[in-house]
């Protein structure tokens, strides 16, 4: 929320504005509780529509489904609340795979498996930060560039083919259950209450939103603004990892194609939950609820029977609305209505 909102809502408090406005106010004032108001309605007009949609079954489908999107938003939105970008998500999610496969093929255990992915993905976005904060190139065509290498190397990697049978010792973690739900809904839930409180009250992380404001006056104020970065950029791919990991273990193969599109997609998801394109924006419980709203959309178009070429023209609108929407409201935080 702006600080006009803030203080707007505090002259019609202290004015003693009617009461019902001044609750209203203060309720929509937070991206956050318009958007779960959103998925509430979303979900009643949805039972009503499909009576599939609330079944246990079809609800723990889409939990799935967001835990893979949902990981990557809750690293996205720190880069957005900083000003940067990263379109290579995707390529890192099935790059994890692939090196995890290759490794686990080759006779090397789950756990150092794992950790060898991470590393990869690790590098990658480390590579991202570098280019992006010491050498200050473009966060767009920079991460556009990452993800067409990585793409290119899994394939080289994998001599183009899909990396198949994977052990059940790497498996379990997107297969195994516990309290009746697939381990992948847990680590997502863990992530995001961590990353979120620390994004609350973490100093080091809550420099993103000084950066993303003004980062010229970050840096007179002794922010070490190249670190933050190079931070932001290296968690959001060891996050995309971790989505690879548990998708390729959920499948029991490392796919060379998958991840293709997710970037724009999570993108979507966290303008949504409240960032915004210019950076000192957003939420990691704003991104997770607009990561839920995508999924509930496409699952709702899935069982309504839309066409698939219609779902992805609507998650294109979505996103152009959600961008347009982001820039109106810059100018009107600009001119201070």
């Amino acid at each position: 929320m702006s600080d006009q909102e803030m203080e707007a809502i505090k002259i019609e408090s202290k004015s003693g504005g009617n009461g019902v406005l001044y609750a209203i106010r203060r309720i929509t004032a937070f991206r956050e509780s318009v958007l779960l108001i959103v998925i509430v309605v979303f979900a009643i007009i949805m039972t009503v529509a499909s009576p599939v949609f609330m079944t246990p079954l079809n609800m723990e489908a889409m939990l799935l489904a967001l835990s893979v999107e949902a990981t990557i938003a809750v690293g996205m939105v720190l880069l957005l609340i900083s000003g940067g970008l990263d379109l290579s998500v995707g390529s890192i999610l099935a790059f994890t795979g692939v090196v995890t496969g290759l490794a686990l093929t080759g006779g090397i255990e789950a756990f150092p498996a794992i950790i060898l992915g991470l590393m990869a993905a690790l590098m990658v976005g480390l590579i991202n930060g570098l280019l992006i904060a010491k050498l200050k190139i473009n966060p767009f065509i920079t991460t556009l560039g990452t993800m067409i290498t990585v793409r290119g190397l899994l394939l080289i990697l994998a001599s183009g083919r899909a990396v198949l049978n994977l052990p059940k010792s790497f498996t379990v973690i997107g297969q195994g259950r516990l309290f009746g739900m697939q381990y992948p809904i847990f680590a997502l839930l863990f992530l995001v209450v961590i990353i979120d409180l620390l994004l609350r009250n973490a100093r080091f992380f809550r420099q993103s939103y000084y950066i993303g404001g003004n980062e010229n006056a970050a840096r007179l104020t002794g922010i070490n603004v190249d670190l933050v970065k190079i931070f932001n950029y290296c968690l959001v791919a060891v996050l995309a990892g971790v989505a690879g990991l548990m998708l390729t273990a959920r499948f029991g193969s490392a796919s060379l194609t998958v991840g293709s599109g997710i970037e724009l997609r999570v993108i979507t998801a966290c303008i949504i939950g409240g960032a915004s394109l210019s950076g000192g924006d957003g939420s990691v419980l704003g991104a997770f609820l607009g990561a839920l709203f995508m999924g509930m959309l496409a699952n709702a178009l899935n069982l309504l029977g839309v066409d698939v070429y219609y779902q992805s023209f609507i998650t294109g609108l979505i996103l152009i609305l959600a961008v347009v929407f982001d820039v109106l409201n810059e100018r009107r935080k600009a001119s201070g209505s």
